[in-house]
């Protein structure tokens, strides 16, 4: 069902991860903005977190198929953000350039806390069909 509060969670991360990039640079170095378009492996890595996250939103029907493609939305995100942290501590140690982290470097964190809520939500809606299962 589309009303459950996993799909809204879900929906907070596609917001993060297809809308907000566009929206939020990076970082800045020397007042230029650095968008995450610009480079191919950021590209590549934001839309497959955006197509996990829709896949997921349209499974709804199995739970576990949306818990596991979840978990696996996760690591991609842990990945990304892992790729963030390394490019940010190699900007940071620049002398002549001077360098600024955006926002846009925590959307996967936004995205891994959503994802975690979704887990949690539909952990509990299985428990409960579990549940419901058994007293027949």
């Amino acid at each position: 069902m589309l009303q459950r509060i996993q799909t809204i969670y879900l929906t907070v991360v596609f917001i993060a991860v297809a809308v907000l990039p566009y929206v939020f640079s990076l970082w800045k170095i020397d007042g230029k903005e650095y968008m995450f378009n610009k480079n191919m492996i950021y590209v590549v890595l934001f839309g497959l977190s955006t197509a996990l996250t829709v896949i997921s939103i349209i499974s709804f029907k199995k739970r576990q198929h949306q818990f596991v493609l979840n978990r696996l939305n996760m690591i991609l995100n842990l990945i990304l953000l892992g790729l963030f942290v390394y490019r940010s501590l190699n900007l940071s140690g620049e002398t002549p350039v001077v360098s600024e982290k955006g926002i846009g470097m925590f959307l996967p964190i936004v995205s891994i806390v959503f994802l975690v809520l979704a887990n949690k939500a539909i952990k509990k809606d299985e428990d409960l069909v579990k549940s419901v299962d058994r007293l027949r």
